[in-house]
């Protein structure tokens, strides 16, 4: 079928490649809308106690809450004098005046202690918007921001609106600045790995079309679905990642087919016959790992699910149609404006010829194979010993200080703590619905008896309905605030009311709670669509099972390193960011499903190579140093170029993104060295020809429906499911 398949990209080539520039055309366009189509947030979920809360304060009470936290100080006056009262009141009054606004809450007019600061040189106000969604207070807020600046006075703002508002603008910031960095550092590294500038340019031209065509898919599914911007985090890191990926090692199967004397056409075949029939097994299996996000009711990751799944297919799609009608135009013209370089063969472009197995990659194979038990002992010790801080990993929910030290709404969040009676700008809201004031009144002061709680006020009253805000000492997501959480939910109720906790504590638990309860399913599914996938692809049931533990095993150590860095606080002046004891769960989840199919692709990249050679020779030992020996040059260049396109975000300002950019690096790293170079070789040598056995059933079954070419001749006498 793949044969087929590039036989057909050699008729067509011409109609591809304008469809292709048809797709370029509506992405840059079209597509490029999709910016201003998608939601912010998304980091609820619907079902939860807090968001019910949150719903039923809105719905009985009216909007509640602070959007914004406007803080005025002065290095002189106090808040009773003139200079300082009158700029403030005069800002005040004309934020009232705005439609935007419903309602501005300041310490002239409720003398509340806990909005004056210690020194009487600060206060706070708290203003609440209009707007119904987070997409219209964001905007209330853009429209808002030159009013907020009061003469005199230093004014910084702060709350949930600004802070969500400054880290989409800071991840934004750092994914232009990653892109306009990575691009010539990857050209650069193209020239290098190819040796010719026309070979080089053809992985990022199919960077590029990923990216504008996954823009293009996302706004479509955006029109059935909502959809979070950070989607768009996802589709330019893995679409761009995967489509360099996938390019390179068409491109050197290409190569090395014109170089062992093929013509054009011919080479087109063979390469899909080969290549091709990895890059879609890559893809489908990136893609069902990323689809795992969907399980999730957190609407921003869902949309990382859906953005990485339309990035690897698309990217997928072009490299199996668009790239081949491009080599078939270009044929011997793919070694153009080549760059001389030192130790560079001519004949072959530095690739390895069919059978060849006297490589320095294989040479490590054979080293591996010969002391297989010592090498497998040594370097699972190693790993082990890397994943061991994971095993102390702490959980908790994101605030402030994932954005760098002079954001705003971090300063506020932390001169508001340090300076201020009470100490928090997200108090805990305990809804009493269908109770009277007179059973309220108990109530309260059974919450102000739990430990923890520091004070408890009423904020609203309508009828049977009452809502009661609590404050704590620390952060809204420290241990203090989330056992105050529980033990407000542990209270029994009032005689015939129902009492909801929320706010931004109670949402962050609940966050906790729902991500543990879906995280098996998640893992659940990764592992059984590799499992089928991989037994597709190479007709084997241990491989499968034994990639899925290699995954782990290589995870396992990026999410160690992770532990050590960002939760434990090692290398934190160096990477500049501040250190919270703690992870937020959602970044460990979206690392598992991008990290699982990256392993699973350089897996399928050395097995793919690996089982052309076993079909070829039945020989497990010389089909391990062949396989490594073409694919080891590869799988390394592929690592070093998608290291260049993460490093990009492990620069950036915000901690969430470092992050995810550095737990990526060490896991590609360590995946594309210990793990693949070692680890693999030496227990295939060790299972030998038990790496490809499959019961009688199943073997009838690959023969038959597995993802194989069928042109691939196998050795007389010996099948490749069999043993014996």
């Amino acid at each position: 079928m793949f044969a087929w398949w590039g036989q057909a990209l050699v008729r067509l080539r011409w109609a591809v490649l304008a469809a292709a520039l048809v797709v370029v055309a509506v992405g840059s366009t079209w597509g490029a809308g999709v910016f201003g189509q998608l939601t912010g947030g998304g980091y609820d979920d619907p079902a939860s106690e807090s968001s019910r809360a949150a719903q039923r304060i809105t719905a009985e009470l009216g909007p509640q809450g602070a959007d914004l936290i406007v803080l005025w100080s002065s290095d002189g006056a106090t808040v009773e004098q003139p200079a300082f009262r009158d700029p403030v009141t005069a800002t005040v009054t004309g934020l009232r005046a705005r439609p935007e606004v419903t309602s501005v809450t300041t310490w002239y007019d409720t003398r509340a202690p806990a909005l004056l600061s210690t020194d009487r040189r600060a206060t706070y106000a708290l203003v609440q918007l209009r707007a119904a969604d987070e997409d219209g207070r964001t905007a209330a807020y853009d429209d808002l921001r030159p009013a907020l600046a009061t003469p005199g006075l230093r004014t910084e703002v702060g709350g949930t609106v600004a802070f969500l508002h400054e880290a989409n603008r800071q991840t934004t910031e750092d994914i232009t600045r990653a892109e306009i960095l990575s691009m010539p550092v990857l050209l650069v590294l193209l020239v290098l790995i190819f040796g010719g500038l026309v070979a080089a340019s053809t992985p990022l031209l199919i960077g590029g079309l990923a990216i504008l065509g996954a823009f293009v898919a996302v706004r479509l599914v955006n029109m059935v679905t909502d959809v979070s911007i950070f989607a768009i985090n996802v589709i330019t890191l893995i679409g761009l990642g995967m489509a360099v990926d996938y390019a390179l090692f068409v491109v050197s199967r290409f190569r090395e087919e014109l170089a062992a004397g093929h013509d054009t056409p011919a080479a087109i075949r063979r390469t899909m016959a080969t290549a091709g029939r990895t890059v879609l097994v890559s893809g489908l299996t990136i893609a069902l790992a990323m689809a795992s996000l969907l399980i999730f009711p957190q609407a921003f990751l869902r949309s990382m699910g859906l953005g990485g799944m339309a990035a690897v297919l698309v990217a997928m799609l072009a490299t199996l149609t668009v790239l081949p009608a491009l080599l078939a135009v270009l044929g011997h013209r793919i070694n153009a404006l080549r760059v001389p370089l030192p130790g560079r063969r001519a004949a072959r472009g530095g690739r390895p010829a069919a059978g060849e197995t006297g490589g320095a990659w294989a040479r490590i194979a054979r080293s591996v194979m010969r002391r297989p038990v010592r090498y497998l002992v040594g370097v699972t010790l190693l790993l082990l010993l890397l994943a061991a801080p994971f095993l102390r990993i702490t959980f908790g929910g994101f605030d402030e200080r994932v954005l760098p030290g002079d954001a705003a709404p971090r300063v506020v969040s932390e001169r508001i703590a340090a300076e201020f009676p009470g100490g928090t700008v997200a108090p805990i809201d305990v809804l009493v619905s269908g109770a009277s004031p007179e059973q309220v009144r108990p109530f309260a002061d059974r919450v102000a008896a739990v430990p923890g709680v520091t004070g408890v006020t009423v904020a609203a009253s309508r009828g049977t309905s009452t809502l009661l805000t609590v404050t704590y000492p620390g952060e809204p997501t420290g241990d203090v605030a989330q056992d105050v959480v529980g033990a407000l939910r542990d209270l029994p109720a009032p005689g015939g009311a129902e009492v909801l906790v929320g706010g931004r504590p109670g949402a962050d638990r609940d966050l906790l709670d729902s991500l543990g309860d879906r995280l098996p399913w998640m893992a659940l599914l990764m592992a059984a669509a590799t499992l089928v996938l991989l037994f597709l692809a190479f007709g084997s049931v241990v491989l499968p099972v034994k990639a899925v533990l290699m995954n782990l095993v290589s995870i396992g150590a990026s999410f160690g390193v992770v532990v050590w860095i960002f939760q434990d606080g090692h290398l934190a002046d160096l990477l500049g960011f501040t250190p919270t004891g703690f992870i937020e769960p959602s970044n460990p989840i979206l690392m598992l499903a991008v990290l699982f199919g990256l392993a699973t692709d350089y897996e399928v990249f050395l097995l793919s190579r690996v089982r052309e050679e076993w079909d070829r020779t039945g020989d497990n030992t010389a089909s391990v140093a062949a396989g490594l020996q073409h694919t080891g040059r590869i799988i390394t260049a592929a690592a070093l170029l998608l290291i260049v396109v993460v490093a990009g975000f492990a620069t950036g300002g915000m901690a969430y993104i470092k992050l995810i950019g550095i737990g990526m690096i060490v896991a590609i790293v360590v995946d594309a060295t210990l793990v693949r170079a070692l680890l693999v070789p030496a227990t295939m040598r060790l299972l030998g020809r038990w790496n490809w056995w499959a019961p009688g059933p199943l073997g009838r079954f690959y023969r038959r429906y597995g993802i194989r070419e069928g042109a691939e001749p196998e050795p007389a006498g010996r099948h490749p499911t069999s043993i014996g």
